[in-house]
């Protein structure tokens, strides 16, 4: 899912600038920051550029026009930003919105591919389950893609869309009683199904992955999107030889489409950090 660009063309100083310069990630809200977090932790040399389009949060019950125009939006404003490649850190994304390598002139990956990789490598009884938003489900991308290589491979499918509205709204606690019993909804079926594995299609939902865990058992192995994503970033960029290899750490810049506020309130949950030290900048994206 990236640009095939040549850039064994380019002399040493064109290189050493792109290899300078950021990775862009977006997501429609906070989600696609366990995205970033696995991505500042796999390589803590590299610049970010996040973008989080919380104006129009949640994009899994958006249409499919819409969800195409707000990544194209989205990935106009990162490559304005002059990054160096791009990460469709949303599920939604991911499953609706066409490949923008070819549009855009930049290396550009969403969550689905690797995670369906990993997802294919940990099962050994061949029942793999998905969760995800509306959109996401509904696309039957990570079905899709797993049984193209799999056809013996059994999918069951759940959306959960109220995990979003959850997770943005910072109801995470395994032993808060509302969590345990919106859990255990959704994970029913699956679990009556006999997964041994479980995609976590939504880049928001590892913050739910204790409660998740609980409720399926220690026998199910979770599939972290952001994390799997993360390590396919780096595969990109490595094979690119746009990867830092300098010791020096990584600056982040944020940005939203609604008031900085409650995405700096939550946004240290999502990186696992007591809070956000970095400055939010509210943008336009219906500029982009």
């Amino acid at each position: 899912m990236e640009t095939n660009k040549n850039y064994s063309r380019l002399t040493a100083a064109e290189v050493m600038h792109m290899i300078n310069k950021a990775i862009g990630i977006f997501d429609s809200g906070l989600g696609g920051l366990t995205a970033a977090r696995e991505i500042m932790e796999i390589m803590p040399g590299e610049d970010i550029v996040y973008f989080g389009d919380t104006g129009r949060v949640p994009y899994g019950s958006k249409s499919k026009e819409a969800i195409n125009k707000y990544a194209r939006q989205d990935a106009r404003f990162l490559k304005k930003m002059g990054v160096k490649i791009i990460v469709a850190a949303c599920g939604t994304v991911s499953s609706v919105a066409p490949d923008l390598s070819d549009e855009l002139g930049l290396p550009y990956t969403g969550v689905v591919n690797p995670t369906c990789f990993t997802a294919v490598n940990a099962t050994k009884n061949g029942k793999i389950g998905v969760i995800g938003t509306a959109a996401t489900i509904n696309s039957h991308s990570y079905k899709r893609r797993i049984q193209e290589k799999h056809p013996e491979f059994e999918v069951y499918e759940q959306h959960c869309q109220l995990f979003v509205s959850f997770v943005e709204n910072g109801l995470v606690d395994p032993d808060d009683e509302l969590v345990r019993l919106m859990v255990k909804r959704y994970m029913t079926p699956l679990k009556e199904s006999g997964v041994d594995t479980l995609i976590l299609g939504c880049t928001h939902f590892p913050l739910l992955a204790e409660a998740i865990q609980r409720e399926m058992g220690d026998g199910v192995t979770l599939i972290d999107s952001g994390k799997e994503t993360a390590i396919y970033t780096k595969k990109i960029l490595s094979e690119k030889g746009l990867l830092r290899t300098e010791p020096n750490k990584g600056e982040a810049r944020f940005y939203v489409s609604d008031t900085p506020a409650d995405f700096e309130k939550f946004a240290g949950m999502f990186l696992k950090k007591s809070s956000l030290e970095n400055h939010v900048e509210h943008i336009n994206i219906e500029e982009y």
